[in-house]
């Protein structure tokens, strides 16, 4: 696999290797070796599979308790995937970084404890999963408007209204929201 850096450091984008012909392709999504010698040692402890529609979007999501890595892949269709560093002592606090992901280019994104987390389906649906390395725990759940000013993340939605929920559309600015120290 190819694990590129990218501008925001700690997360990462994972390109892995996938063998292919006439009947179809094989490649593999975890390894534990694999990743700890990329310099990706991991443990998780919680996968989740969700399907969304053309048009949701989902995020910005961290937890303050129990921080969650994530690593997150598109199965079906195709999603903008985003990171935000939500760290306050960062000197990155507040930046942004974005990949498409997507069933057919595989790819794969690491977004570590101290980032947001948020996507958008660009396809008809897609089907994202991710590989989390703290459980879920409702009460530390935290989140950024997805549309916050500072951020300025191009979500490419192309002048439509993305599909939120409701605790997504009532998110605080990042200047308002609970985040890191």
């Amino acid at each position: 696999m190819n694990v590129v850096d990218t501008a925001l450091p700690g997360v990462k984008l994972i390109e892995p290797r996938v063998f292919g012909d006439d009947r179809g392709f094989f490649l593999e999504t975890w390894n534990a070796r694999a990743f700890a010698d990329a310099g990706l040692d991991l443990h998780f402890v919680q996968d989740n599979h969700s399907r969304s529609a053309r048009g949701v979007l989902r995020g910005l999501h961290f937890q303050i308790v129990n921080p969650q890595g994530k690593l997150v892949r598109v199965t079906a269709g195709a999603v903008f995937d985003v990171a935000v560093d939500v760290r306050r002592s960062s000197p990155h606090f507040g930046r942004w970084v974005g990949y498409e992901l997507s069933e057919a280019n595989k790819r794969m994104l690491w977004v570590p404890p101290g980032f947001a987390h948020g996507f958008v389906v660009l396809s008809d649906s897609a089907d994202f999963l991710y590989k989390c390395t703290a459980l879920y725990d409702p009460p530390a759940e935290r989140a950024v408007r997805w549309d916050d000013p500072a951020l300025a993340i191009d979500w490419r939605l192309d002048g439509a209204t993305p599909t939120l929920s409701g605790k997504d559309a009532a998110a605080p600015l990042l200047a308002d929201a609970e985040v890191f120290a």
